[in-house]
């Protein structure tokens, strides 16, 4: 249950957030001259009275301490109040992307259960960061309010199966040629004995397709229809354009580390052309490294 509930959160996190950002910029005041902790705490403690099991409201100033007590459903813990939440990530992320944003899920202090913190950074009229407005909500009630309509649940099932039909015919391609790769060592006689490089040359590029598709598939399996998510600093999206661009890049590199030995054994002329090659590589591992810098923080997208 806890993996479903995960996996629907990460469907509905963009829903999720946007419902948070309203909250927050309706009720919250942002960017005025004098704003003063007690401008912002009625505000908070509005948005927690008007949400259903709210765990509890809090404030840090601009350095990550917090300076209210945690306002929860049954009072307040006053503890809270001093305590360093810099390193946690509804504060620095809410701080370096200087908009709402909300967390993934996590055993609440107060609970024990997964709950998810939304924040929000406000900031004083000339632009300086402020305070930082958070806010936690149990997994179960952020389910809700990020609930897929009929229409979203019908594409979104309607993908899944697709990729699964795709996934397992790139699965069924791949197994077809690792037979045909490895059948090649007996079809060719490929031993110590009865050595041949362009032989070996067949089955090492059929080898290598296999392995780049398979490792494709395995990925839109993985992503797509587990919903499975190892990578947090690249959005699900991006993940296997990724994984799809370095199983490419692996294998041009290693056929262009191929036709480097078999040119200079047969012909030194055409070395120019595995050259050509290896300088597509690294073309696409620059747009590759490119890609993943303007990409990496899109986490919440």
């Amino acid at each position: 249950m806890v993996a479903l509930d995960i996996q629907q959160f990460a469907e509905g996190r963009t829903k999720a957030r946007a419902y948070f950002c309203y909250l927050f910029s309706k009720n919250i005041p942002n960017r005025l001259p004098s704003l003063s902790e007690e401008m912002i705490v009625p505000r908070l403690l509005k948005i927690k009275a008007d949400l259903e099991n709210c765990e509890g409201v809090y404030l840090l100033d601009n350095k990550g301490v917090q300076i209210t007590p945690t306002f929860t459903a049954h009072g307040q813990i006053d503890d809270d109040a001093g305590k360093i939440r810099a390193d946690r990530a509804y504060y620095y992320r809410a701080v370096r992307e200087e908009r709402c944003t909300i967390t993934d899920p996590y055993p609440s202090l107060i609970t024990g259960e997964l709950t998810v913190t939304a924040s929000a950074p406000i900031f004083c009229e000339n632009g300086d960061l402020k305070y930082v407005a958070c806010l936690d909500m149990p997994i179960e009630e952020v389910l809700k309010i990020s609930k897929l309509n009929t229409l979203d649940s019908v594409f979104s099932k309607f993908f899944k199966y697709s990729y699964a039909a795709f996934s397992f015919a790139l699965v069924a391609i791949a197994i077809l040629l690792f037979f045909k790769g490895v059948g090649s060592f007996f079809l060719n006689e490929i031993s110590p004995e009865h050595f041949k490089i362009k032989d070996v040359f067949e089955a090492t590029i059929l080898l290598t397709l296999s392995l780049a598709i398979f490792d494709l598939a395995k990925t839109l399996i993985e992503e797509e229809i587990l919903g499975r998510h190892k990578e947090h600093n690249i959005s699900g999206p991006h993940k296997t354009m990724v994984r799809f661009l370095g199983s490419i890049i692996i294998a041009l590199s290693i056929e262009a580390l191929m036709l480097v030995f078999k040119f200079a054994i047969t012909d030194p002329d055409k070395l120019l052309y595995a050259i050509f090659i290896m300088g597509g590589v690294s073309l696409l591992l620059i747009s590759l490294a490119v890609y993943i810098k303007f990409t990496k923080l899109k986490i919440d997208e």
